[in-house]
């Protein structure tokens, strides 16, 4: 037998009493089918004494009788009481044949009117003056350096000597042989590149240098030192020119640049509708965030978090950072798991309320416009079909996909037309 009682919106509790019977006769019964295999020095198999085996496998046994049975207690009890349990329950046992599971269940979604949701969708032109942009980035790119025998200037690579001291005594990191920086970038402390700057291959320098009081350095922070630097070597950055070879070095295998410039065009064209998508994406989910307020289900929350810590610690290692150096607390994640779980709910609610489960087709667009960012599409296409989690994920965002599309149809969308460089400098 089992009852179910409310202890909030989402908290629930289910006592249940086993029936003693029927444990005793179910544990009765494995250790008849147990003693027919078992094996026990001195004994022939399935010759053990019952008696012997219930005293070796006994506890063993009625403990596993006990988790079914109050496993199949609270299936039961939540089936007919038609909840829907969130995470996992704590069972506790309150003497040998009662026990409880306190769990949650999952809150009821309605979806609000979003008549009222304003949505903002960025229009800009992919234009010569952008595919110029793009390429001049590209050549930055594959800068190759040169050595040159003049004085240093903005954008050469330096390579020095230097040894810095405070109270004439070195200190940690004011050392350093063959060091290499770009002139220019801020890298290094203005009164450091001043130094540098106008110097020649093989000249010596000493200069004063004070430290911020911020400097990252507490040590020397606020301090004032003395430096001796060394140009060892200056080296002049030289740009591809923007013909065949360079053509060549981006794909296109017979050199033609007007191909390049068509490529890069439709590259470009590509990244702008992935951050326009993603820019109206982020407004039509807070939307529905806005309009639909609910209760979410703690255990959740603390399962997503979980995961996206465990996520982070497996990408640290895979950058060769050990996570002990990095300690990641679950609690950090809180905020972000919160929305994710919720946004969740109400994304799953839609897609069965309003039919938004995305068909095979609309999938099978999603993973050809993924792969065409890569050298083979179709092999990248055979590569998604072939991993069931990565196909999952695309199944995931073709479900997002068909929810901002509904989004659409009852917000307010605004086209509003933006440069091309802010789009691209937001960073979606």
């Amino acid at each position: 037998m089992a009852n179910v009682e409310n202890l909030g919106t989402l908290e629930r509790r289910v006592s249940m009493s086993l029936p003693a019977d029927d444990i005793e006769k179910q544990v009765d019964e494995r250790l008849k089918k147990l003693a027919r295999s078992v094996r026990m020095p001195g004994f022939r198999p399935g010759k053990v004494p019952l008696k012997l085996v219930a005293q070796t496998y006994g506890p063993q046994v009625r403990s596993e009788v006990m988790s079914d049975a109050v496993q199949k207690s609270f299936s039961n009890a939540v089936k007919e009481a038609n909840l829907k349990v969130a995470g996992y329950p704590q069972i506790e046992r309150k003497n040998d044949f009662e026990f409880s599971a306190t769990f949650e269940v999952y809150p009821d979604v309605k979806v609000g009117d979003l008549a009222g949701a304003n949505v903002e969708r960025p229009v800009a032109e992919v234009d010569d003056a952008a595919v110029d942009k793009t390429l001049e980035i590209l050549r930055k790119q594959r800068t190759k350096f040169e050595p040159v025998q003049r004085p240093a200037q903005d954008g050469d690579r330096l390579t020095v000597d230097f040894l810095g001291t405070i109270d004439g005594q070195p200190f940690p990191g004011g050392e350093a042989k063959d060091f290499a920086f770009a002139l220019g970038e801020a890298r290094m402390l203005p009164a450091f590149e001043t130094a540098a700057r106008g110097m020649s291959p093989g000249e010596s320098k000493t200069f004063e240098l004070e430290f911020p009081a911020d400097y990252h350095g507490k040590e020397v922070a606020g301090k004032k030192a003395s430096f001796t630097m060394t140009v060892k070597k200056i080296d002049e950055p030289r740009l591809p020119a923007l013909d065949a070879e360079f053509a060549k070095s981006l794909g296109v295998a017979d050199g033609d640049t007007a191909k390049m410039r068509a490529e890069v065009r439709a590259n470009v064209e590509r990244e702008v509708k992935k951050r326009v998508e993603a820019r109206v994406k982020e407004q039509t989910l807070q939307a529905l965030l806005g309009a639909t307020p609910l209760e979410i289900p703690k255990s959740l929350v603390s399962m997503e978090a979980n995961g996206m810590a465990e996520r982070a610690v497996a990408d640290l290692k895979a950058r060769g950072i050990d996570p002990q150096q990095v300690p990641l607390n679950p609690q950090a994640f809180e905020e972000t798991a919160k929305r994710r779980v919720a946004l969740g709910l109400i994304i799953a609610e839609l897609a069965r309320s309003e039919n938004l489960q995305p068909k095979p087709a609309e999938v099978r667009a999603l993973v050809e416009q993924e792969a065409q960012s890569y050298e083979s599409p179709a092999e990248v296409v055979k590569w998604f079909y072939m991993q069931p989690q990565r196909l999952s994920e695309m199944e995931a965002l073709a479900l997002e996909t068909n929810v901002v599309k509904w989004v659409l149809t009852k917000a307010k969308v605004l086209d509003k037309p933006v440069s091309f460089d802010e789009l691209m400098g937001a960073g979606s």
